[in-house]
């Protein structure tokens, strides 16, 4: 698995097991500041503005809504996301390398791209995915989880300048939406 799969999915894991994460005291620190800043970086402030705010595996600031923003993709990338349930489920699946079948839509946002961490386009646990030959990083974009049957008829080409599908011959499949060019 890459570095992006086991720090997303160590989050999954922490978020799924309750009782487990830390949540830190309000007030601290600039490095906290600063992190809760770039999760909520994400996404739309009507989502990340309630959501809980994990780095590292521990909860900074515990939200409101269901949704749980990372100020990070990998240490230090500086690519937030905000996931909701239904593709925490996913993560959580993808880091046990289980199976996964999307019963609902599950949306996920990095509104500031994933430049420098992007992954195989085929392979979620391809063992070096900038080498690999569809690696691909996506600038702003959201990533849409459906019932895999309603995947039919969309390209897998990232270069095609729209929607694709990312990991579409693994239980992972998702719609990669870019909402903006990459910096």
């Amino acid at each position: 698995m890459n570095n992006l799969s086991k720090k997303l999915v160590t989050a999954a894991v922490l978020v799924s097991a309750a009782g487990v994460v830390f949540v830190a005291q309000s007030g601290g620190d600039d490095e906290m500041k600063k992190q809760i800043s770039q999760a909520r970086s994400a996404a739309p402030a009507s989502i990340s503005g309630n959501a809980t705010i994990m780095s590292a595996g521990k909860v900074l600031v515990k939200g409101t809504n269901d949704w749980i923003c990372m100020p990070d993709t990998m240490p230090g990338d500086g690519n937030p996301m905000c996931n909701d349930p239904t593709w925490m489920k996913m993560l959580t699946a993808l880091g046990n390398k289980a199976d996964f079948k999307a019963d609902s839509i599950g949306i996920s946002y990095m509104l500031k791209g994933d430049v420098g961490a992007g992954v195989s386009n085929s392979d979620p646990y391809h063992p070096d995915p900038k080498n690999a030959d569809d690696y691909t990083e996506t600038g702003p974009h959201l990533m849409i989880i459906v019932p895999k049957e309603l995947l039919k008829g969309l390209t897998d080409d990232p270069n095609s300048g729209g929607p694709y599908v990312m990991w579409g011959e693994t239980p992972y499949a998702h719609i990669m939406v870019p909402v903006g060019d990459k910096e």
